[in-house]
């Protein structure tokens, strides 16, 4: 892409912070000209919170730092000055001076950070839009933005950086997926004093190597995971204080030859750690042993239905051993070696009936899992499973729910094949309420193997299952946005 979107030259009265200079014009020309350069440029980094309930926006008690935007802010030159504001539990101050507002967009936030980016605009100040949703949706995002960046920040953010200080940002940056910020550790003293849980965010990779229908991870990163130097995470996690880390990453287990080389560095460290993998890990013994060898307390598991037929249609091929026995075997082996299951789940498959949620809900408690998800299928835009659903016209909200003034958070999205919209979203909100009661709780935390395993174990058990269970609560029919 070679367009720019100029701004206009600065006024006389805007000068002072701008110095003349011959650049290269456009994109990399040999022809010179006479360019303002920003010398004293400012860059404000925004993470939109979801939405508000009633008349107040939603306080994320469980919120963690969002690792991102300390990898922007690494990613930008020492001589940029960085202001980052988090939306989830603070005020954005719209009236302070900025030349460039970066605003991180996930699909469920994406509203929020439309109307975050109208009041910059509003001001005068451009904005730049990037992450999972600018990057599915770039003409959508290029509506609501000065300029939108398409791909991994490590490629071009450089490139932007140059731009915004000549007042000539490109509408669009296209960028490919890579290895996460080589040589570069996060800047986290962006963080501080914002409350986040006291848990280092880390990652090995992005992506992850299966392909199901619903995961838009899978269209992002194209079916591929790209992973760091270990002896990088090392360095990181050796020059934090902390030593309760979570691997983001989309599925730490992509590659079990490479998440073993990780584990075995890992294991000098002594710290403790959660990730999301996929649970085919069950099948590799030394993986296990030196996972949990390494530090592991748990991970965040994709089960996402107890029905083969739906898992077969989703095309989850770590959940389907060669005689599927209702994860019987997987979750001996779990318990075995001591792994806390925060399981996954996802309602509203073609198979899915109000009665077999109801089921699902009791598996999961049976199975004393630490934590579950419950969430209503999300059709997220360009996946497979959205294609299909607008190819057979079951789509709700035009289409677009992620901006619908209609939509609520935890509604479905979608016409069910098995029951109605509204029989789907009062399922999932049972589900989550059952999961959570106080005496699913205690039965969950009677567990010798898992959450009783150790005392840190059981108070970290204790610690957060309340509070996921006040989550369930502040969230659902929560309107995405915040305008009134």
């Amino acid at each position: 892409m070679t367009d720019v979107k100029p701004h206009p030259s600065p006024s006389p009265k805007e000068r002072g912070n701008y110095v003349l200079s011959p650049c290269r014009g456009g994109t990399g020309g040999g022809v010179l000209e006479n360019t303002y350069v920003l010398m004293n440029m400012k860059l404000t980094l925004i993470k939109p919170n979801i939405g508000r309930k009633g008349h107040s926006l939603y306080v994320d008690e469980g919120r963690m730092e969002p690792l991102q935007l300390g990898v922007i802010a690494a990613l930008t030159p020492p001589d940029v000055e960085i202001a980052f504001y988090d939306d989830r539990m603070e005020a954005i101050p719209y009236d302070e001076a900025t030349d460039l507002a970066a605003i991180t967009v996930e699909t469920f936030t994406a509203r929020r950070a439309y109307e975050i980016g109208a009041e910059f605009r509003r001001r005068g100040v451009p904005v730049i839009l990037g992450g999972m949703h600018p990057t599915l949706l770039p003409e959508e995002a290029a509506q609501h933005a000065d300029s939108v960046y398409v791909g991994d920040a490590e490629a071009l953010w450089h490139q932007v950086i140059a731009d915004a200080k000549q007042r000539k940002l490109r509408p669009l940056y296209q960028a490919t997926a890579g290895t996460p910020h080589p040589g570069v550790l996060p800047r986290r003293d962006i963080f501080r004093g914002k409350g986040y849980l006291p848990i280092l965010l880390t990652q090995f990779g992005r992506g992850c190597r299966f392909d199901c229908n619903f995961c838009a991870t899978s269209v992002y990163f194209n079916k591929t995971q790209f992973r760091r130097d270990v002896r990088e995470v090392v360095r990181e996690i050796e020059a934090q204080e902390r030593r309760v880390i979570f691997f983001v990453d989309d599925n730490l287990l992509s590659d079990f030859d490479a998440a073993k080389a990780l584990f075995r560095a890992l294991i000098p460290l002594n710290a403790r750690w959660v990730s999301q993998a996929s649970l085919d890990m069950t099948q590799d013994r030394e993986l296990m042993r030196l996972m949990m060898q390494s530090g592991c307390l748990g991970h965040v598991i994709g089960f996402e239905s107890i029905m083969p037929d739906n898992l077969q249609t989703m095309r989850k091929r770590p959940n389907l051993a060669a005689h599927f026995d209702g994860y019987k075997a997987q979750l001996e082996i779990l318990r075995d070696y001591g792994v806390q299951v925060w399981a996954a789940f996802t309602l509203g498959h073609d198979g899915d009936t109000v009665e077999s949620i109801e089921r699902t809900v009791e598996f999961a408690i049976e199975s004393k899992f630490a934590f579950a998800a419950f969430n209503v299928l999300t059709p997220y835009p360009n996946t497979p499973f959205y294609r299909q659903l607008q190819a057979e016209g079951r789509l709700l909200y035009d289409g677009k729910w992620w901006t619908h003034p209609d939509f609520r958070f935890n509604h479905a999205a979608f016409v069910p094949k098995r029951m109605t919209p509204e029989e789907l979203t009062d399922a999932g909100f049972r589900a989550r309420t059952r999961f959570n009661s106080p005496l699913s709780i205690v039965k969950r935390a009677c567990d010798l193997k898992t959450n009783m395993r150790s005392l840190f174990r059981l108070l970290t058990f204790l610690r957060y299952a309340p509070l996921f269970r006040k989550e369930v609560y502040k969230k659902h029919d929560m309107q995405l946005g915040a305008e009134c």
